[in-house]
């Protein structure tokens, strides 16, 4: 019996299940580049896969060239006594060299100078994203380093974007897991001395390249649709990332087989960990200009990461969506977004665009003058740890998203027609 004698209703189920394989197999290869850090390999291979495969669709790709500070790591330890743990240098690193830096640990909760020290700050619990003036504060009280203790649901180091445009600190910045901090946090409490040893390649004022890839369908019409997406992050990124990698992708292929009366520009930036440097290049050099694009859809961080149950036995994996994350569009299309997005956990509220409400890179495209858009931003629970893998995501999570996408898109622009040929 084939699937026309079985009726829509299984044909509708085929369809879905051949969409979350497809957006599976995106999952999967995005995962397998490895670490993502702007302008590494993982980050150069993933441009070049997407440069390929919209190549083979039809769309004419360019790459757009900026730098980007980097630091990789030879070793990054933290050792007091008996203890000794992994951590994260903090960008923009500034080295110690293989010597390290040997100092007393101090709380930077405490009061007074921390003139010389390492301090140790032990922040509260959070999903973090990017980096506060905590670090300034303890390097303008004398810290000679500084060691952030970052709380979040997981337990491991939690790393933070930061901007190339404020002055940064000129001293060693490391991320400590909290599942390592404790008897730093009891050696800081008396003083002890300990070494910290950021040693690596980079760091400082080293840049080095990367590319935003930006691929686009010329349509011959007035105005022109782009849709953005970062593909690089701290580490592996598998459903920070790649979920909303997936969701702009599987719109890719969907849009050459339909027309809404714009042209099409992809765009999927380098550079996102020091706060949207690729997108800034992006509006400043490379975009379309705000009278010539009829709408910007932004799919940015945690589209579709797993939802936890946090027990006392540990994170434990449920079958459906973190909820913490957010969906906005602006005035114009905002009711017809909310619809869209009915009953996807978290994205159904669909709030208004305006301001720091629009979220990440959405905030710079607004300014600069675009008037219609849509935005994704998200933390799930494994964002910005070395722990978001593809156990933390899935083409299943990721499809009603690509789906409501595609509604929403549909009802801004009009009904798409097949394309013509």
């Amino acid at each position: 019996m084939g699937l026309a004698a079985a009726g829509p209703a299984a044909a509708a189920g085929v369809g879905a299940q051949a969409e979350a394989a497809a957006l599976q197999a995106t999952l999967e290869r995005y995962h397998g580049f490895g670490v993502k850090a702007s302008g590494g390999p993982g980050d150069n291979a993933c441009g070049a896969w997407l440069e390929g495969e919209l190549g083979k669709l039809g769309y004419a790709c360019r790459r757009q060239a900026f730098e980007v500070p980097f630091f990789e790591a030879r070793q990054a330890t933290l050792s007091c006594g008996g203890a000794k743990a992994e951590v994260i240098p903090q960008a923009i690193v500034t080295p110690t060299g293989p010597q390290g830096l040997t100092a007393p640990l101090k709380l930077g909760s405490a009061p007074g100078s921390l003139s010389g020290a390492i301090a140790v700050l032990d922040l509260p619990s959070q999903r973090w994203v990017a980096m506060g003036g905590f670090v300034a504060e303890a390097v303008r009280r004398g810290a000679a380093g500084v060691v952030l203790v970052t709380n979040g649901p997981t337990g491991e180091a939690i790393a933070l974007n930061v901007s190339t445009h404020r002055p940064g600190v000129d001293k060693p910045v490391a991320l400590l897991a909290p599942k390592d901090a404790k008897p730093f946090l009891a050696a800081a409490a008396e003083g002890r001395t300990a070494t910290l040893t950021l040693d690596g390649v980079g760091g400082g004022a080293a840049r080095r390249p990367a590319f935003n890839l930006i691929a686009r369908l010329d349509r011959g019409a007035a105005k022109t649709m782009v849709i953005s997406t970062p593909r690089s992050g701290w580490f592996g990124c598998a459903a920070e990332r790649g979920s909303g990698l997936a969701v702009w992708l599987s719109l890719a292929h969907w849009l050459v087989k339909t027309n809404h009366g714009v042209n099409i520009e992809l765009l999927a930036t380098s550079g996102h960990e020091y706060e949207y440097l690729g997108g800034e290049h992006y509006l400043a050099e490379a975009a379309p200009k705000p009278d010539k694009t009829r709408i910007w859809v932004h799919i940015g961080a945690s589209a579709a990461g797993r939802d936890w149950h946090e027990l006392a036995t540990g994170l434990k994996p449920l079958p459906s969506a973190d909820s913490q994350r957010v969906l906005t569009a602006t005035a114009d299309i905002l009711d017809r977004t909310r619809a869209a997005f009915h009953g996807i956990s978290g994205l159904e509220a669909t709030y208004l665009a305006e301001g720091a409400m629009a979220g990440g890179e959405l905030v710079n495209v607004m300014s600069a003058g675009y008037r219609t858009a849509i935005g994704l931003y998200g933390f799930h629970r494994y964002f910005h740890t070395p722990g978001d893998d593809l156990a933390c995501v899935s083409g299943d999570l990721v499809a009603p998203v690509a789906g409501a996408f595609r509604t929403a898109i549909s009802a801004a622009l009009g009904p798409a027609a097949a394309k013509a040929g």
